[in-house]
């Protein structure tokens, strides 16, 4: 276990039994810091683009690609939109253990939230032994064919081809974790629980790779699309407004989990008035029937979105710690 790793775990430790003022701030990992305004974290030096040429299911006017900074609570937050060129964004570990993160941002299945939950999450790990992999991934509402299942088809892709680049990469590709955030949550529960699905028809020799993750994290989820479970502006971006019932209950990982689901880590406020916690409780009851290994963290207080940016006296702050711990669990 290299040092910063132990350091990390120290932390932890204390992080879960000390009051919030007691934390070992030295210990525990830093804040990414902001870049100056006219320079944008954005996009990283290395990038894997998921798909060779075109990428299937183009629509004939191909959307246009958008970097848009916005922000709240005086914070500057980057999202994309018009995605055409699916990516893996590489933020490699500078002292790699091997563990590895697919990380994918929410945004409703409208935009891609890259910095609150890409860029930030990114930095907090891998200062500590693992890379982190951001996807910015087709957004299903820009004119594509099968438009439910094109998130799903680049997150298997992405997964595959992290497997196929290990080497390169520095990755144990038996030891690649993923973690999603609201809508990205939906994206990564759908991945554990329709890993195996045929989304595209396969293009190489990555694609005869499992895109199974070996564990799964979900922050503030919208695990279930069902009406008055799930986001209703996720489930019309992904299905359309029209979706029948049995269309909803389909694309509910909720509905789908099955022995073979990764061990999964949810964490969800209960005040959430975006995405309700019961998306999260009806996956703890899901993985329970199911048999799957699950922790779940539930805060009183936190809200939606909230990335690293809970106040350091909300409990819901100490996520990154517990994930951290329970994913070094799994590893070892």
């Amino acid at each position: 276990m290299n040092p910063q790793r132990r350091a990390l775990l120290g932390g932890m430790a204390l992080a879960v039994i000390a009051p919030a003022h007691a934390q070992p701030q030295s210990e525990l990992p830093a804040q990414p810091a902001d870049e100056a305004p006219d320079a944008p974290p954005w996009p990283p030096a290395e990038r894997i683009a998921l798909w060779p040429g075109t990428p299937p299911g183009m629509p004939a006017t191909p959307p246009t690609p958008s970097l848009i900074m916005g922000g709240r609570r005086g914070e500057r937050l980057l999202s994309l939109t018009g995605i055409v060129h699916p990516k893996i964004n590489v933020f490699r570990a500078p002292y790699p253990d091997g563990s590895a993160l697919l990380l994918i941002p929410g945004g409703s299945y409208s935009f891609v939230s890259v910095q609150n939950e890409g860029i930030d999450i990114a930095r907090r790990y891998t200062p500590f032994g693992t890379s982190v992999f951001v996807l910015t991934y087709r957004l299903p509402g820009e004119g594509r064919k099968n438009r439910q299942r094109v998130p799903l088809a680049d997150a298997q892709r992405a997964m595959r081809l992290l497997r196929a680049q290990a080497t390169t990469l520095r990755i144990d590709p038996q030891r690649i974790g993923v973690i999603g955030f609201s809508a990205g949550g939906h994206l990564a529960a759908d991945l554990a629980t329709a890993f195996d699905e045929a989304c595209y028809a396969p293009i190489d020799a990555a694609d005869t790779l499992s895109a199974r993750p070996y564990f799964v994290g979900l922050g503030y989820p919208v695990a279930s699309l069902m009406p008055g479970v799930g986001h209703a502006d996720s489930r019309d971006n992904l299905l359309g407004p029209h979706a029948s019932e049995a269309q909803i209950r389909k694309h509910s990982p909720t509905e789908l989990v099955r022995a073979d689901t990764p061990p999964s880590f949810v964490f969800h406020a209960m005040d959430d008035d975006t995405v309700p916690a019961e998306s999260s409780l009806r996956w703890i009851a899901a993985c329970r029937r199911a048999r799957v290994p699950i922790e779940a963290h539930l805060f009183e207080k936190g809200g939606h979105g909230f990335g690293l940016h809970a106040s350091i006296d909300n409990s819901a702050a100490r996520w990154p710690d517990l994930f951290a711990a329970w994913m070094h669990r799994q590893q070892s």
